[in-house]
């Protein structure tokens, strides 16, 4: 029986926020591309999901008249262009029969969502003291340095579903949900795109929901979920529980703008699916993590 794992790409593993580290994104994508091969290879149908924040930021900083929505529709053809083409030659080389594709994916969001009201998401490059002190955004300081956010609501439903579950029933590589969805809303029976970008971590757990997903993968630069960051009582953690990770939440131990939307993600994963394997890895790590040997596996009990 075939499993589907969805797998969530981090937007920094395809582009640096800083825009000057080309070779660690390459190795980075290097290990993601690893991880889809091998998860073909246990017999797993994969469902890629992808971050944009460097990508739509700077599209954005080259023109702001453009609509946001418009802006995250192009990261998700540029980006899907790019997954697709490299995954395609490494599978004529394996002579794999899989093909890939690419989905411009739209998702509802609720007009009155909060995330309207108080911009959290960090989108764009790191910011320069000038631009901290002349551009009229909304910028935060995040774990790397101040950067621009915009809205963030969270996603309601995936409106291109069921072409999604069509295609991996066809063990179609399917390229899906860049940059957290295409934000839209209803209004007078039309789709109107909104000015915003939805955390793609929050809108991977609600495909791997819908598509009944058998695996959810987090892809991030860190080895394993820690708390204590940078401090002397560091401590990693192969596993933790629902409760467990949610009193670590409440506490602080995982910031908004980074951590924080993983767990939450992994978290509604497992609350939603019980038997669904929820874990957090490094690109390159996704068997072992699957199996408990490295990452981090959050679960419905200690």
């Amino acid at each position: 029986m075939n499993r589907t794992v969805v797998y969530a790409i981090g937007g920094n593993a395809l582009s640096s926020p800083t825009g000057d580290d080309q070779e660690q994104s390459a190795r980075i994508l290097a290990g993601v591309m690893s991880d889809v091969i091998d998860l073909l290879e246990a017999g797993w149908r994969v469902v890629l999901t992808h971050g944009n924040g460097p990508q739509v930021g700077h599209l954005m900083s080259l023109d702001a008249n453009q609509e946001m929505d418009s802006w995250v529709a192009a990261t998700q053809g540029m980006i899907g262009h790019s997954l697709a083409i490299n995954l395609d030659s490494i599978l004529r080389r394996r002579s794999r029969p899989e093909a890939t594709s690419v989905v411009l994916t739209r998702v509802l969001v609720d007009p009155e969502d909060q995330g309207f009201k108080f911009p959290t998401k960090p989108v764009g490059p790191i910011l320069s003291d000038k631009q901290v002190m002349s551009e009229d955004w909304d910028i935060a300081e995040t774990v790397r340095g101040p950067r621009r956010v915009v809205a963030s609501p969270k996603p309601l439903r995936i409106l291109d579903l069921e072409v999604i579950r069509s295609l991996v029933e066809k063990s179609a590589i399917v390229i899906c949900c860049g940059g957290g969805g295409i934000p839209v809303i209803e209004k007078e029976n039309y789709l109107v795109g909104v000015p915003a970008v939805i955390d793609k971590d929050h809108l991977s757990a609600l495909l791997a929901i819908d598509m009944n997903a058998n695996a959810l993968i987090i892809s991030t630069a860190i080895d394993a979920v820690k708390t204590g960051f940078g401090t002397s009582e560091e401590k990693s953690h192969s596993k933790l529980s629902i409760s467990e990770a949610k009193k670590h939440l409440e506490n602080g131990e995982f910031p908004a703008g980074s951590m924080g939307p993983k767990i939450s993600s992994l978290i509604q994963a497992v609350e939603m699916i019980p038997n669904i394997r929820s874990v957090l890895c490094q690109p390159g790590d996704a068997i072992k993590a699957l199996r408990g040997d490295s990452g981090t596996t959050i679960t419905i009990s200690e």
